[in-house]
């Protein structure tokens, strides 16, 4: 696979487009990319463009498009991933590796356990660092799609707005080390359905927590016998969906 750059505006074959600025510094610092050779480029709308380093100048880097390709990586399930917010770098690995699964969106949502407490300032700035994370595992991965990560709320917020906008046909799952069922007991979600995937923080969810997830139409379902790590559960139950449901 080409090295591929996000590059969020108007795409057209024919066009002369200048590189970002950290675009530009990872083609000619990290990639050692020289003139002629080929990239692909996406904007996030479905599809790729196959194009060619035209130039290099110090300060700039410029492609030619040469071609459109229809080409869908997406996974034809649709999974939202409710995460509760965690620790800098487990949190950013849950985004990048969620994303390289084939997550529809990412929601972070706040907790009674959760450790990090973040100001509306400080929430604003991790909102622009996660999504610089998941355009550059779609970019690693080859998503021609990117997938949504919202602005951190709180876990009722979400449950509140779950209920409004659910349909009869979704699939709500949280995932407990003391529920009953599996995964594996769960019919396969309808061709239009989605799938809501819940998780909680390092310390797990309050008993108040879980009975409110539940009354909001969650099922509690368990990965096997061991109880998994915050930062390891949400990446085995998308990849474990995938497997039964997906693309895998």
């Amino acid at each position: 696979m080409h090295a591929r750059f996000y590059h969020p505006e108007e795409i057209t074959v024919g066009q002369m487009i200048a590189l970002s600025a950290e675009n530009k510094h990872h083609a000619a610092r990290v990639l050692r990319l020289r003139k002629g050779d080929p990239v692909t480029l996406f904007n996030g709308r479905g599809g790729e463009f196959c194009a060619r380093i035209d130039s290099i100048r110090k300060d700039s880097i410029t492609v030619l498009v040469d071609s459109y390709q229809d080409t869908n990586r997406e996974s034809p399930l649709h999974i939202e991933l409710a995460q509760a917010i965690c620790v800098n770098e487990k949190m950013d690995w849950i985004i990048q590796k969620s994303v390289e699964l084939g997550v529809s969106s990412i929601q972070p949502v706040s907790t009674a356990r959760s450790i990090v407490h973040l100001s509306d300032e400080r929430s604003g700035k991790r909102l622009q660092h996660w999504q610089k994370i998941v355009i550059s595992a779609c970019e690693q991965c080859g998503r021609n799609q990117v997938p949504q990560i919202y602005p951190l709320i709180t876990l009722p917020e979400w449950l509140s707005r779950k209920k409004m906008h659910r349909t009869t046909q979704d699939i709500l799952i949280m995932l407990s080390a003391t529920a009953a069922q599996s995964l594996k007991d769960l019919p396969e979600p309808a061709a239009d359905a989605k799938v809501a995937l819940v998780i909680g923080p390092e310390g797990g969810f309050t008993e108040e927590e879980e009975l409110a997830i539940e009354h909001s139409g969650f099922a509690p379902m368990h990965l096997g016998s061991r109880i998994l790590r915050t930062e390891s559960a949400a990446l085995a139950a998308i990849a474990a969906m995938q497997a039964l449901w997906g693309d895998y």
